[in-house]
């Protein structure tokens, strides 16, 4: 092989990723590999995260007056589990004014409620409600990693995930570097995250009146991980990431700088917190029945005592609970538990 060859086959690790996630003949999320086995999300850890949204959907349907039509728009949303939620758990009065949008680069599922409209793209205007439900951490990044010259981009072999140093970060990435993420020390890496930035400004930017909830694998400027988070899932566990269609490729997101963007995009109110608060403030709490009711009504303990199990899986602070939660409101305020509770 070529000097020139053995060059061309280096891709930058946001290159990489798009084309391992996204691509249209081999991209992870658009065949028919069943993402949704690969990990576990909040919305199949358990039906009370969707009861849960439930509460904000409702809190946003009445602060903007129960309009004649409310949209519900899930980005990012596998096989639209969380929207056939609603549909399942909302009062007629609600289903029969609700939009539910699923946003998804993948095909419709055959068996899809037919009340679910399916797109691959965000609808331009929207009045209600956005979730982007560990949406954020899909949208690929490049990696930056300070050397002795200063910072330099992360070339990666898609075939391999063999790794080594580029060109340094152009300027709009090494600015978002100096705001965001400062390198401080040679072998320290990070993660550009100003492509995040600039899809959920998109997202705010459709939102006319309504509320926007991202939930992810999170950190803020006291806590960046010094080496970074790229990695990758398959089959239910954590991999080398290698770009090759194989496996997921994921990276915690700086909800921090994504809620800088929003508000440049127009937010109005923001808050930034953590998932096992959002959800406590919501009603989930987690809690084991009384031992007396085993006694009085046995299969009313046990139903119980699932939802405890399957509300303290959501709210665990070394698993889903530990997510981070950005909300931010548009024409509109943030929804009163979430705002008192998540301070």
């Amino acid at each position: 092989m070529t000097q020139a060859g053995a060059d061309a086959k280096w891709r930058t690790w946001r290159v990489a990723g798009e084309r391992a996630l996204y691509d249209a003949t081999n991209g992870f999320y658009r065949t028919a590999r069943q993402p949704a086995r690969h990990f576990r999300t909040s919305v199949h850890a358990s039906p009370h995260f969707a009861g849960a949204l439930l509460t904000v959907l409702a809190e946003v349907d009445a602060a903007l007056g129960h309009p004649a039509r409310l949209d519900v728009v899930d980005v990012g949303a596998g096989g639209a589990e969380l929207l056939a939620g609603f549909a399942r758990l909302a009062p007629a009065e609600l289903t029969a004014r609700l939009r539910p949008v699923a946003v998804e680069v993948a095909p419709r599922p055959t068996a899809l409620d037919p009340r679910i409209a399916w797109t691959s793209a965000i609808p331009a205007s929207i009045t209600g409600v956005v979730i982007a439900n560990e949406w954020l951490d899909n949208i690929p990044v490049d990696v930056a990693e300070q050397t002795a010259d200063g910072p330099r981009l992360t070339m990666v072999d898609p075939a391999t995930g063999a790794e080594r140093a580029g060109e340094p970060p152009d300027e709009a990435d090494r600015r978002w570097l100096d705001r965001w993420w400062p390198l401080r020390a040679t072998g320290a890496r990070a993660e550009i995250g100003r492509p995040r930035d600039e899809a959920w400004a998109a997202v705010l930017g459709s939102l006319t009146r309504g509320v926007a909830l991202a939930m992810d694998y999170a950190h803020e400027a006291a806590d960046r991980p010094v080496f970074g988070t790229l990695t990758g899932y398959r089959d239910g566990r954590q991999v080398l990431p290698v770009p090759d269609g194989s496996c997921d490729i994921t990276a915690h997101v700086a909800l921090d700088a994504c809620a800088a963007a929003g508000v440049g995009a127009g937010a109005t109110a923001t808050v930034l917190s953590d998932q096992r608060t959002a959800l406590c403030s919501l009603g989930v709490l987690g809690r084991r029945p009384p031992i007396s009711v085993a006694r009085s009504d046995p299969a009313r303990y046990l139903r119980d005592l699932r939802r405890a199990g399957e509300d303290a899986e959501l709210i665990d602070r070394a698993g889903l609970g530990a997510h981070g939660w950005l909300v931010q409101a548009v024409g509109t305020g943030i929804p009163a538990p979430l705002r008192d509770g998540m301070r």
